[in-house]
């Protein structure tokens, strides 16, 4: 233990002016040095996660601006599950639209944010025994949360590890006064987070209250995702199965929640989530939460909707839960229409400008059982595959919908609100967001089963996935009825997309496979398919930081 009556000072004055963490303390004057100390640390860790939620001013933007906002908008807005139906002063749009700049509040605000709570973390590590008992599960949850920022920051702020593990990733803080800041190489972040996070499952066992602390199976399920990053399949693999008990057969049905409907609103609660950013009643955002952006109930602005092409995956099987609990279509009269529209994208051919979602008056024919519409007198037949519909206008292939005459519209796209971020103790913007799932844990599995050909074990663990998901058993998966698809990794994929979407992965999942991301639907995003070497999906190292301190800025900024 190292200078503890200093340490005592420090701890107290660092979680000075933090959010109240809700805990009891007693008079220092009855307590001995050593239960001060827990407390403190106890304090100092909370105030961790107290800054995961808060709202910090930034360049004189204070409201709405905290890190787990930014974050869950950072990570899935540059993705190809959404559409941005209008321009934003909101600094979202830059995120959604790959024009970030390194000024704007919210690649400023993660980064600081992030590295204060490295920070903190830290302060814990070099102080706390991590032989004595009483020291352990705090120390664990400076280690898991040291590792779970140091991840955050090098995925958007760095290229992906199966990209050039080599290249210059972000600064690694392992010790709390850093005297020379330098970006570490990727791969040699990845290796830091590796051993934080096999060192804090050491130390850990179950989370010390609700599931907005972390724990053993947070710190093992996390590890799981990093090495599916890390391209180390069969270690990812062991691992879940480590949390499995053991038996890489387990029921998988009893990590996940039976109630898939209500499950978000309930996050915090739910044996399903390892970690999650605990909100109370007192903590609603309103306009400022990041379900806001989704659904415009309860005053949000409802701005952002699910894409053509994710909408289209969903529909295969219109009774899947995650379709019908978590995403709206808005009628005009609360119910949808007997009549029919086509709506196409619809703007300059070849250039990278936005698509307007043009409508048709949809005719059916139903002899070919296909729809048609006209347009300038020339007739336009559609296709349709599985639950797509695409049509050859004017000389391009595009992917449409098909839907009710009296969906209402917002500027020319098709609402659709997305509840995930909603309804926790009933407000439509209070939630817990989920950092970490066993939903996602699961299908970390099921796509390193898949990556070392044991395609038995990866469509079981998927199919258990559809299984919550309402998908009826003529939908599940098997070596011999795919359901056109062509490989299991394919499966899983899509599968991944459509569980975890909305909730941060999809960009990460697409260019770590050295995938390009197809954007070619309506939506205010430019309409191109982003490259998963182009230097935009790298966010800019943050001006305060790079003019401060020295370090490299990324390419094109």
């Amino acid at each position: 233990m190292k200078n503890k009556a200093l340490y005592i000072t420090v701890v107290l004055a660092l979680t000075f002016g933090l959010a109240s963490c809700d805990l009891d303390y007693y008079p220092s004057d009855e307590q001995s040095s050593e239960v001060i100390m827990q407390e403190a640390s106890a304090m100092i860790m909370d105030g961790c996660y107290s800054l995961l939620k808060e709202e910090i001013e930034y360049l004189g933007w204070p409201s709405g601006n905290s890190y787990c906002r930014h974050y869950f908008q950072m990570s899935e807005f540059p993705s190809d599950n959404i559409c941005l139906s209008g321009r934003s002063t909101d600094p979202l749009f830059q995120a959604t639209t790959y024009t970030m700049t390194d000024n704007l509040q919210n690649v400023g605000t993660l980064w600081m944010v992030g590295y204060k709570i490295i920070y903190m973390a830290n302060s814990l590590i070099e102080t706390l025994d991590e032989l004595n008992p009483d020291d352990q599960q705090v120390l664990g949850e400076a280690y898991y949360m040291r590792a779970m920022m140091h991840l955050n920051l090098v995925t958007l702020y760095a290229k992906p590890y199966s990209v050039d593990q080599n290249a210059l990733g972000v600064p690694l803080d392992t010790v709390a006064i850093v005297t020379d800041i330098k970006r570490n190489p990727v791969g040699e972040v990845y290796d830091q987070i590796v051993k934080d996070l096999n060192k804090a499952a050491a130390l850990m066992g179950p989370s010390r209250g609700n599931a907005g602390y972390a724990s053993r199976d947070a710190a093992l399920g996390l590890l799981s995702r990093v090495y599916l990053y890390m391209g180390r399949y069969n270690d990812c693999i062991a691992t879940v199965t480590k949390m499995l008990g053991g038996n890489p057969d387990a029921d998988l049905t009893t990590k996940l929640d039976g109630n898939l409907a209500t499950y978000f609103a309930n996050a915090k609660s739910s044996k399903e989530t390892l970690f999650c950013i605990a909100h109370e009643v007192t903590e609603d955002r309103g306009q400022s939460s990041i379900g806001s952006m989704y659904n415009a109930d309860g005053g949000g602005w409802g701005e952002v909707y699910p894409s053509f092409q994710l909408l289209n995956l969903y529909e295969r099987y219109p009774e899947d839960i995650r379709y019908t609990a978590f995403i709206k279509p808005q009628y005009d009269g609360g119910v949808p229409s007997n009549q029919y529209k086509v709506f196409i994208p619809k703007g300059e051919a070849g250039s990278e400008t936005k698509r307007d979602a043009a409508s048709f008056l949809a005719n059916y024919d139903s002899a070919a059982d296909t729809y048609y519409f006209y347009d300038a007198g020339v007739k336009y037949t559609l296709t349709k595959t599985n639950a797509e519909y695409r049509v050859n206008y004017n000389g391009e292939d595009l992917v449409v919908r098909v839907l009710p005459k009296n969906i209402i519209l917002r500027n020319t796209f098709p609402k659709y609100f997305v509840t995930k971020f909603g309804y926790q103790d009933g407000s439509p913007t209070l939630s817990s967001p989920v950092c970490l799932r066993w939903g996602e844990v699961i299908l970390n599995a099921a796509e390193a089963y898949a990556r070392t050909s044991d395609d038995a074990h990866a469509l079981k663990y998927v199919n258990a996935i559809r299984t919550r998901a309402g998908i009826p058993a003529a939908g599940l998966f098997s070596d011999t009825n795919m359901h056109g698809y062509t490989s299991v990794i394919d499966v899983v994929m899509d599968e991944r997309r459509m569980e975890l979407a909305f909730e941060g992965h999809r960009m990460f999942d697409v260019y770590r496979n050295k995938q390009d991301m197809d954007r070619h639907y309506p939506g205010v995003q430019a309409w191109t398919t982003m490259k998963y070497d182009d230097p935009r999906i790298q966010y800019p190292i943050p001006n305060g930081e790079w003019t401060v301190s020295g370090i490299q800025q990324n390419p094109g900024y």
